[in-house]
């Protein structure tokens, strides 16, 4: 049984090490700096709201 966990422990580590390899790889560097930028697109919600229903202060 010990030995079971102690390969599924590596494989767990070698796939969380693949995966922040990937992400951080210089191939998504793109990706990575247009979602970034993905909160900025989102419109404002105090300004949807005067829009909708007046002032709510």
């Amino acid at each position: 049984m010990a030995m079971l966990n102690g390969i599924m422990t590596l494989v767990a580590m070698f796939t969380f090490l693949g995966i922040v390899w990937w992400a951080f790889s210089r191939g998504r560097a793109d990706a990575n700096h247009e979602a970034s930028l993905l909160p900025f697109l989102v419109p404002d919600e105090r300004s949807t709201e005067k829009k909708e229903g007046g002032s709510h202060e």
